[in-house]
């Protein structure tokens, strides 16, 4: 049992840097991937994930696998998409979703066109899935502070991000900062899978957000309750892959996320709070 659950983080530094790095993505994502399913904005999620590639692609173009030119490109691609789906929205008949989904469509045919023209195959697989394995002292203190943001982030945007999240034509009614709280969270989850980016590639980096995420709500109602079952599930998911790519030879960021979509179709059957089992009718006692 040793040799299996904790031998590999105890004897190789690279598996205990990979455990640090998706702590880090799995903590920061937990109340980001909670409240994009409360926004209905899971799939959105998704789109800006593949929206960032073609930001880190330039930087790849300029600088090769720099972690700041591909970090900076990122984010700026990031923001540009999530904005200028806003002015698509506003400006023709195309609803937000759907001028997302063609943004994102285009920016992933664009990124990985970019990655192409110069690099190989591996470096295209690099970007395209990441690789856990391989994360530096740079990289864990780039994912550290994003955590560290994120966190102190939802700390101060809390009860305005509630209220806008559940009722927003209160919040813009009354208090007028419905715009800056949607900018502030947008922003934040740009930030994240940026750095989901650097640890799992752009195809994956949603998937520790998301799947915890999705499973905690299937155990409980209650939004504090839900961020902290999500945080923990995808630190259940981060751990459990890490331990099965050792074991097995498996990818680590698939592997990863393949453990937070077992503890998500658990929660499909089982959850208390909507899961299938929950709807199956109650045996009655006897009756005298």
């Amino acid at each position: 049992m040793y040799d299996f659950l904790i031998a590999p983080f105890a004897d190789f530094e690279f598996m205990r840097r990979a455990l640090v790095g998706a702590i880090a993505l799995a903590l920061a994502g937990a109340p980001i991937g909670v409240f994009l399913i409360l926004r209905r904005m899971a799939l959105s999620g998704d789109a800006m994930a593949h929206a960032i590639l073609p930001g880190a692609a330039l930087g790849y173009l300029a600088a090769g696998l720099s972690l700041p030119a591909m970090t900076l490109g990122g984010l700026a691609a990031g923001f540009a998409v999530a904005l200028l789906s806003g002015v698509v929205a506003r400006a023709t008949i195309l609803r937000e979703d759907a001028s997302l989904a063609g943004l994102y469509l285009v920016s992933l045919a664009l990124g990985v066109t970019l990655v192409s023209l110069r690099g190989s195959n591996v470096d295209l697989l690099h970007v395209l899935f990441g690789n856990v394995l391989a994360l530096d002292d740079q990289t864990l203190l780039l994912l550290a502070a994003i955590a560290t943001v994120t966190l102190t982030g939802f700390a101060l945007l809390y009860r305005p991000l509630v209220m806008e999240t559940l009722d927003p034509a209160f919040t813009a009614v009354t208090t007028g900062a419905g715009a800056v709280t949607q900018l502030a969270f947008l922003a934040l989850l740009v930030l994240n899978l940026v750095a989901g980016f650097q640890a799992l590639g752009t195809l994956m980096s949603v998937g520790l957000m998301m799947l915890p995420a999705a499973a905690a709500r299937l155990w409980t109602q209650r939004l504090d309750a839900a961020i902290a079952l999500a945080a923990a599930l995808g630190l259940v998911a981060a751990y459990c892959g890490l331990v099965a790519s050792y074991a097995w030879g498996l990818p680590s960021g698939p592997a990863i996320v393949l453990a937070a979509g077992f503890l998500y179709v658990v929660s499909l059957v089982f959850g208390r709070a909507g899961g299938a089992l929950r709807n199956l009718p109650k045996r009655r006692h006897l009756e005298a």
